[in-house]
């Protein structure tokens, strides 16, 4: 096959525009610190790295939720430290009350200081994060804990009107477990202590129900009445057993707290991971690169010097 002028001219401009698209993709490459800038360069090399980004996006939608699940439940157990105190300052009360030594002026004297602990309590179960109740079960937009009166006005203990089950948009229970939920990984669910109940300790029938609110109703009526045997007996010890109801919850609450730290500390190892593996798929290697441009703008100048020359040949040259 002969070799014409025409041949040599049409290859050596396509072996200069190879060159010249090499060291264009380079110079973007080196600008960028990608190795690709769109998905036509490398497509399951582009899936990839889409995929690893999703990941990482996911990623940090999970730590802001273990994040803010974290607080809830910080705020949940200071809210529990608080009502633990005055529930204990409440046994203290009965105790001192239910000597026969005590005065009926000095028992009224302690259930004005009882009544003061028990809506010091209310408040502390009635605490909200973020303008959420956090112990109101699903509803928590709904004040869980009242202090309930008689047809005078004196207090007579409280009552917990979270809501009891979950319901659907209009309104159909769908469910009986009254505590929120929240995602901290793929596939990895926490349920959280919101369910007022437990604290409320209900035990026995509608009928005949023994609670914290019927307790307390019941210490201040002892009060009231200067029943140091009710005082002393019963009263003391449903006093100690509410008061254990609370910690027991509060420990709960703790666990909890111990498994969100957990998460966030795998969520964070998890995000390590995955930006490494990004990095090696998606940055460049500065010196190799660098090193690629400059090998190849060698070749380019080369290219045009011998392309010059071959350009300039002319009739003349070959007689």
């Amino acid at each position: 096959m002969r070799i014409t002028d025409r041949i040599t001219t049409t290859n050596m401009i396509q072996s200069i525009n190879r060159s010249q698209g090499k060291l264009e993709k380079y110079n973007n490459q080196l600008s960028s610190m990608k190795e690709i800038s769109k998905p036509s360069d490398d497509p399951l090399r582009a899936s990839q790295i889409m995929n690893l980004n999703n990941s990482l996006i996911q990623n940090e939608e999970f730590s802001v939720t273990i994040s803010d699940t974290t607080d809830w439940t910080n705020m949940q157990d200071s809210a529990l430290e608080n009502a633990t105190n005055s529930l204990r300052r409440i046994t203290t009360l009965i105790q001192s009350a239910s000597t026969g030594t005590m005065s009926d002026s000095d028992r009224q004297a302690v259930k004005a200081e009882m009544a003061t602990e028990i809506s010091t309590m209310v408040d502390s179960l009635n605490t909200n994060f973020g303008g959420k109740y956090v112990f109101a079960g699903m509803n928590t937009t709904t004040k869980p804990f009242e202090i309930s009166t008689d047809d005078t006005g004196m207090m007579n203990g409280i009552v917990y009107q979270g809501t009891v089950d979950e319901t659907d948009a209009n309104g159909n229970v769908i469910a009986t477990n009254a505590n929120l939920s929240r995602a901290i990984a793929t596939g990895v669910d926490v349920s959280l202590k919101t369910d007022g109940r437990q604290l409320m300790n209900e035990q026995g029938t509608p009928a005949g129900k023994d609670d914290l609110g019927t307790f307390l109703a019941d210490a201040l009526k002892a009060l009231d009445a200067n029943d140091t045997e009710a005082l002393s007996g019963k009263l003391l010890a449903r006093s100690n057993a509410e008061t254990e109801n609370v910690v027991n919850m509060r420990t709960e609450i703790g666990a909890i707290s111990n498994r969100l730290k957990s998460a966030q500390e795998r969520n964070t190892t998890e995000n390590i991971q995955l930006k490494s593996i990004r990095s090696n798929k998606q940055d460049v290697d500065l010196a190799e690169k660098y090193m690629e441009f400059t090998m190849e703008q060698q070749a380019f100048q080369a290219a045009l010097s011998m392309g010059t020359k071959i350009l300039q040949t002319n009739i003349l040259d070959y007689l």
